[in-house]
């Protein structure tokens, strides 16, 4: 469902691919005999053919009673948490959903708790009225400030709408078995609740109820998700890196890393995969850039982005290349048709699909950066299928995991990120960070003065 079609090989020459096979061969043995670092956190590689049938069944169930009970959805996470579902929803449904006609239109899902701006917060909540609301709050230990600071007003919110009982219904918690404050909340509330499984990190969980759930709520098909995620779980087993499109795509990675391209950028030619490209960011950033290392991920909606960067990508600084997605068979097609002034010129494309020109466009970008001294890998998605996505999904997320190891950092933890939130809490006067507090004060006048 999705291959790796080519890569500039005037970059990259097919026995240099050759000769990573013994490091792929060692980032492979890690995986699958679970004994590289972060080994805690492969509970993703087998999710799509061991999801439990009856959980499924659980989460198709409380989706449906989701778009019964409501017309909106509020989903509250941060990063993994949202940006999954975020991504699938963007992909899948129509591009215009909120202006279909309401008979039509799907149940609307928004997301909050991703960042802790009051005016998209105070925005939010002076619409709710116009709804009937449903809350999706995730989070594994209930703590994290965003998501945590948006479900403390969006639930005083509901109960002051519902009642305390009614909003109980409304409020459906994805969070850990048995740990943590949003446990011990939805517990003694009665929220319906979902898992968080303890083996899949934040940024491998759409395939787990914290992606699952809200798809199922808007009408996505998530059994045709798992089923694509599973093709590319029994077809990516390959260890062969010729063989094994991730694996190939994690070498050239590596290789042209060693060549000094410092940032990868993500590439689509359709609009539809622009969250895709959002949810590749933080799967490998947050995956390899540690200990020093990394590429640095980066997207761009092209022929959109060709007006703004399409500058810098041809002539600037070359420390970059590219990712591009193809779809083979997109949703739609449109004909262009002929005009009787030709004003426009255009007239010398009537009787064409605009597709065609959208791939022309893409294959002479891609000519042009590479004559620019852009490498570009060209990837080829089938179309824009549940099934296709949950493939992508897949392919990423095995190809993230051999790379990080290739690069030897643990592709599952994430220590940097820790680094902001404890000196926010400092700064805003949280109890037990007061000597971090007061290094801070320090720091500020050494930079004043």
């Amino acid at each position: 469902m999705i291959r790796l079609v080519e890569w500039t090989q005037s970059f990259v020459a097919p026995e240099e691919i050759e000769l990573q096979q013994p490091f792929v061969e060692t980032a492979h043995r890690l995986l699958e005999q679970r004994s590289g670092a972060g080994h805690e956190f492969l509970g993703w590689m087998d999710l799509p053919s061991s999801f439990d049938p009856i959980e499924l069944q659980r989460i198709k169930e409380a989706g449906q009673n989701i778009a019964k009970q409501a017309n909106l959805l509020v989903v509250i996470g941060i990063g993994g948490s949202y940006l999954g579902a975020r991504a699938a929803l963007h992909m899948l449904q129509h591009s215009f959903h909120d202006l279909l006609p309401r008979e039509q239109r799907p149940l609307q899902v928004v997301f909050a708790g991703h960042q802790m701006s009051a005016t998209y917060l105070a925005e939010l909540l002076e619409l709710l009225d116009h709804y009937e609301v449903a809350v999706n709050v995730i989070s594994k230990s209930g703590t994290t400030t965003e998501p945590a600071l948006a479900f403390r007003t969006l639930k005083q919110y509901m109960e002051q709408r519902y009642g305390i009982q009614g909003a109980a219904q409304r409020i459906y918690a994805t969070t850990d078995a048995k740990r943590g404050a949003l446990r011990k909340l939805a517990n003694e509330a009665g929220y319906e609740t979902f898992v968080i499984p303890d083996d899949v990190g934040g940024r491998f969980s759409v395939l787990t109820p914290v992606g699952l759930l809200p798809l199922a709520a808007a009408g996505i098909d998530v059994d045709a998700l798992l089923q694509g995620a599973k093709r590319a779980q029994s077809e990516l087993r390959e260890s062969d890196v010729r063989k094994n499109p991730a694996y190939t795509y994690a070498a050239l990675r590596q290789i042209l890393r060693a060549k000094g391209k410092a940032i990868e950028l993500f590439v689509t030619y359709e609009p539809a995969l622009h969250y895709v490209g959002e949810w590749w960011k933080q799967l490998f950033g947050e995956s390899e850039g540690k200990d020093g290392k990394g590429l640095y991920p980066a997207s761009a909606d092209f022929s959109t982005d060709l007006h703004s960067l399409g500058q810098f990508v041809q002539d600037g600084a070359r420390t970059l290349f590219e990712t591009v997605i193809k779809v083979k068979n997109p949703r739609r097609s449109l004909q262009i048709e002929e005009v009787a002034d030709d004003l426009d010129g255009l007239n010398y494309l009537a009787g064409r699909p605009l597709q065609q020109v959208n791939d022309t466009a893409l294959e002479a970008t891609m000519l042009a950066h590479q004559t620019g001294g852009v490498p570009t890998i060209l990837l080829e998605l089938d179309d824009m299928s549940a099934a296709s996505l949950g493939y992508l999904f897949y392919f990423f997320e095995k190809a993230v995991a051999v790379s990080a190891y290739l690069q030897g950092v643990n592709p599952f933890d994430q220590p940097g990120v820790e680094m902001y939130k404890s000196n926010m809490f400092a700064l805003l006067g949280k109890p037990g960070y007061e000597n971090q507090r007061e290094r801070l004060a320090t720091m500020a006048k050494v930079r004043e003065s």
